[in-house]
């Protein structure tokens, strides 16, 4: 039997990259998924036909989980279609560099609220349903630790996330819910390609640095969300897990 047989998913920022790989990784393994998405409803769909195609059960539903009521309705819509929730993979991600000099207030709120207040809001929302065994798995970043110069805004909110996760883990825990976080390294993505960083310098510096040898890609990090989403991961909550081909 797949190891998410008859459990409920949402998945957010999954109409591309990572979120999208997590998406169908979930379903793969007999979960059923929402795939969320802020704006890019023709992604999300790409998504969901290609999970359908698969065999599996696929819903997409719209909503910027930076705003409390569409993060409410994202998770009710999830509850309604599939009646009940197991998996919350908060993977909505907002990835933009600036220098010091170029911070502004707009760039530090855009990231902030979708990066850190978009993960309180989604959990929030997601914790009224999760039973016992649901589990909360967030998508934060090996930028935390690798210290990529003119990503100071950046790397806080996923330095925030990951206090965050650590708090709701041990907050959730009476109840069974299990928090987990991946942090993946760098990734060839959507995002990463619209940053400028494939091809440039600093991917060369990044794969330079990383013992495996070479970029993420998509997949290496869907193969452990579907892990942790697991009851091979019943033992595990609060921590985190670098998904970076070694990079520190």
């Amino acid at each position: 039997m797949s190891k998410l047989a008859g459990k409920v998913a949402v998945v957010t920022g999954a109409s591309k990259g990572i979120g999208a790989a997590i998406a169908k990784g979930l379903a793969k393994e007999g979960a059923a998924v929402v795939v969320n998405y802020a704006s890019s409803k023709a992604g999300a769909e790409a998504v969901v036909d290609a999970i359908t195609a698969a065999g599996g059960r696929a819903v997409a539903v719209q909503g910027d989980v930076s705003k409390a009521a569409q993060a409410q309705g994202l998770i009710d819509a999830a509850v309604k279609q599939f009646g009940r929730l197991d998996v919350l993979v908060n993977n909505s991600g907002v990835y933009e560099f600036a220098a010091l000099e170029e911070i502004t207030e707009a760039h530090y709120r855009r990231l902030f609220d979708v990066n850190v207040l978009g993960v309180l809001l989604a959990s929030q929302a997601a914790a009224k349903h999760l039973g016992e065994g649901g589990t909360i798995i967030n998508i934060s970043s090996a930028i935390t630790h690798v210290h990529t110069p003119n990503a100071a805004v950046y790397a806080g909110t996923k330095g925030a996330l990951n206090a965050v996760s650590g708090v709701l883990a041990n907050e959730l825990a009476p109840r069974k819910i299990r928090v987990n976080t991946v942090s993946p390294g760098f990734v060839v993505t959507e995002g990463t390609h619209t940053a400028g960083v494939v091809g440039s310098d600093m991917e060369t510096s990044f794969v330079a640095q990383t013992p495996l040898g070479r970029a993420g890609q998509p997949d290496d990090i869907a193969g452990v969300v579907a892990f942790l989403a697991s009851d091979d991961a019943r033992w595990l909550t609060g921590e985190v897990i670098t998904a970076s081909g070694g990079i520190r």
